[in-house]
């Protein structure tokens, strides 16, 4: 694919996809040995097979697409994971996604499998043979000895640390061997499985200009003095202190984060005649960047690469990391908070905004902002299913309202709408801010919060702004000291905890309370020719329709929503069970006709962050009978829905062929479905939870005990110190949370505008 230019005149990474520029230099640490031992893994993971005989039926068909077919299967199932460079590229990708703790353990194992000993050690009497030299490696095993070993290793209950290993490399390994590509962008087993990447014209209306260009400063492209420049062209105060190496900065207000918070923030105390700074860690793409690759995009867009996870591996959670934030990559889902959430919180949390006229008319601007439409002309393959099922069932399903138009049929926003029909904050909230003079600046992580005492018995301090360095280190060496009369972090639940722990901020409510929406999967096979739905599990809206799983008829007690799964091939990859290489192979060619739906819900458990990428979550029993209710009922509706085999993501595999199954077989099948969490667990067979929604890690509350924050949204120990994002909610929400998180941030910072009007401290431009 060559390479293209954005509407900014810069040709930006996502377009790259696969681009080889020069021969690949690897930088694992792993030892020859190991590499060889993590070969044999993948080879196991991923092994030639005999392909299937050609199927028979061509009558739908013409001959040549079904040769073509056919040949792309015959290739895909003789294909093994040993083949260079592909273990290589696995080790890199373990080196720089996985946790330190879980890549020490990989490390290890492969150490061990390198040596006769240490294959003893882990292998017992599977690695003894009756010939010389009688003792082998695990590389030296043959394929079936070495699938044995997996399997078992899958399965043991007696050493975690052992297990999470080897699900580590089995994970990394399907995602990598699924989303890697050439230097045509493509990827061999895509056309096996029936997958191709959205290629339609990107953009309707393509901009000369790109929408935040002319408040947007990207230090990737700029160096110590070219950067200087560029603030003082914005109209900012600058100046530098060479002996520091520190360029000081002054403003109004400083934000970090331009997500769902940042951005709506942003915007209202721009509009109010404040001077505003923006700070993102990530980059600014526009939908003329987006090349909808898979692998190329989580890098980019996401946490970790899309490969973020609690410390025990239960749960994987994506987290944005761009201009835009979560708006920018999430399923367009535009729910309000109900309504029994918000007497909760008003009256059992005592937080009068959440039962106030001004919440109600913030939701309303919010929603209109992002141009919400509650319509859908043409629903995708999966909604359609969940629509079915529902109705075939008699049980309600109602249509999600979406920050698009009712038309818009793409299923690739979770990798940037390249369309340009999804009005995340970087297309609208950060739009007005530029346009009333805000400044943002793209690869900028801050690194603590500037405080200082304000009273002698140091009981209260006084935020003064944020210290924070460029991603581009090489070029851009000073440290950058942004002084504001006022500094909102907006930066995530998951990232604002830790950033105020490492400030010096000691409330206990700072990184506790987290709730994470966990949800888990499950699947529906519908062919072809004999479903009736059209299109793929990877094209159209990702979102448009939901069912609530309540505990009666008469009961507004929702236990779980089921909604439709954006997963893109690697991830499909990653997550999906593995028993054998046999039943695998023959999973992933069904990959472009499941229907995958999960059931999500509200919990009542919590978790910690007070480190960044230390992320610790615990469900209560609630929450797992929860989750198990709203399993078994995402089974029916795919049964009901007419799906000729369902699954759950259970280690074992777990499946149920459904052509002419009796109600009661059913039944009994569910009587079976578990969600016993995480490959940490006892249990021999585990499910991984997934999760794309954080909040409470820094709620507010009406006293310092309750919470982190006052109800105006400052911090009780640091006055000048807001949040506006997630992490001020007192609990879950229940449902996705975007127009919640925009509308408290429009109320707190319409507060703060109000009181920064008032002062009558200095203007410092």
């Amino acid at each position: 694919m060559e390479e293209q230019q954005g509407a900014g005149g810069r040709c930006h990474p996502l377009l790259r996809g696969g681009r080889k520029e020069s021969p690949p230099s690897y930088n694992h640490g792993f030892s020859s040995g190991q590499i060889q031992a993590l070969a044999a893994i993948c080879e196991a993971l991923i092994p030639p097979l005999q392909p299937p005989p050609p199927p028979q039926d061509t009558t739908t068909t013409s001959t040549g697409d079904i040769e073509k077919k056919h040949k792309a299967i015959d290739s895909f199932y003789k294909a093994s994971g040993a083949e260079p460079p592909f273990p290589e590229e696995v080790a890199e990708f373990l080196a720089q996604r996985s946790i330190s703790d879980g890549f020490f353990i990989v490390k290890l194992a492969l150490k061990a499998l390198s040596f006769r000993l240490g294959t003893l050690l882990l292998c017992g009497f599977l690695c003894f043979d009756s010939k010389w030299p009688f003792l082998h490696n695990f590389s030296e095993l043959s394929l079936k000895t070495r699938e044995a070993l997996l399997q078992k290793w899958f399965r043991q209950t007696y050493f975690p640390p052992l297990r999470i290993a080897f699900v580590a490399i089995k994970m990394f390994c399907m995602y990598k061997f699924f989303s890697r590509t050439d230097e045509k962008s493509h990827n061999p087993a895509w056309e096996a499985i029936g997958y191709q990447v959205d290629n339609r014209d990107k953009v309707k209306n393509s901009h000369k200009e790109r929408p935040l260009e002319k408040g947007i400063i990207e230090t990737s492209n700029e160096d110590d003095s070219t950067f200087l420049r560029a603030l003082i062209s914005k109209g900012i105060q600058v100046t530098e202190d060479p002996r520091d190496k520190t360029c000081n900065i002054k403003c109004d207000v400083v934000i970090v984060g331009s997500g769902s918070g940042g951005g709506v923030a942003a915007a209202v105390l721009a509009s109010s005649g404040h001077k505003v700074i923006v700070l993102e860690k990530g980059n600014y793409f526009v939908p003329e960047d987006y090349s909808s690759l898979e692998e190329p995009s989580m890098a980019e867009l996401y946490e970790s690469g899309g490969l973020l996870a609690t410390t025990d591996g239960k749960t994987t959670l994506l987290s944005a990391k761009t201009v835009g934030g979560g708006s920018a990559i999430n399923w367009s889902a535009c729910v309000r908070t109900p309504d029994y959430v918000l007497r909760e919180w008003s009256e059992d949390h005592k937080i009068p905004l959440y039962g106030s006229p001004s919440y109600q008319y913030a939701m309303d601007v919010v929603c209109k902002r992002a141009g919400v439409t509650n319509n859908c002309t043409k629903e995708s393959f999966q909604n359609q299913v969940l629509r079915k099922g529902c109705e075939n069932l008699g049980i309600k399903v109602d249509s999600v309202p979406r920050n698009s138009s009712e038309d818009h049929y793409c299923g690739s926003c979770c990798y940037g709408c390249r369309m340009g029909e999804k009005k995340g904050t970087d297309s609208t909230w950060l739009v007005d801010a530029v346009d009333s003079g805000t400044v943002v600046l793209t690869g900028c992580k801050a690194e603590n919060f500037i405080l200082e005492e304000e009273d002698d018995k140091g009981e209260r301090k006084k935020c003064l702004g944020v210290i924070a360095t460029a991603s581009n280190k090489n070029n851009i060496t000073m440290k950058l000291r942004i002084e504001a009369r006022a500094t909102v972090s907006a930066c995530g639940s998951l990232l604002t905890p830790p950033l105020m722990i490492s400030s010096g901020l000691k409330n206990p409510n700072i990184g506790t309370n987290l709730h994470i929406h966990p949800s888990v999967l499950a699947w529906g096979y519908f062919p072809e020719d004999a479903s009736g739905f059209e299109g793929t599990m990877y094209q159209g809206g990702i979102i448009t329709s939901i069912h609530k799983v309540v505990a009666s008829e008469e009961s507004n007690n929702v236990l779980a929503i089921v909604e439709a799964a954006s997963i893109g091939p690697g991830s499909c990859a990653a997550i999906h069970p593995w028993v054998s290489g046999q039943d695998y192979k023959d999973r992933m060619v069904k990959y472009a006709r499941l229907a995958h739906l999960f059931a999500l819900v509200r919990d009542q458990g919590s978790g910690e962050v007070k480190l960044a990428g230390r992320i610790k979550h615990r469900l209560s029993q609630v929450d797992k009978d929860n989750l198990k209710i709203g399993l078994r009922q995402v089974l029916r509706i795919l049964v009901a829905a007419g799906a000729i085999e369902v699954g759950t993501y259970r280690s074992d595999g777990q499946r149920l062929a459904c052509k002419g199954i009796r109600k009661e077989d059913l039944e009994e099948f569910l009587d079976t479905v578990t969600v016993s969490g995480g490959p940490m667990s006892k249990d021999e067979h585990w499910t991984v939870y997934a999760s794309a929604h954080h909040m409470g890690s820094c709620r507010m509350g009406i006293t310092p005990e309750e919470g982190a924050l006052d109800l105006n949204g400052e911090s009780w120990e640091a006055k000048g110190l807001f949040v506006c994002d997630g992490s001020v909610l007192p609990t879950a929400v229940g449902v996705n949370p975007m127009i919640t998180i925009q509308s408290t941030a429009y109320c707190i910072s319409k507060k703060m505008a109000e009181s920064l009007k008032k002062e009558k401290s200095q203007v410092y431009y």
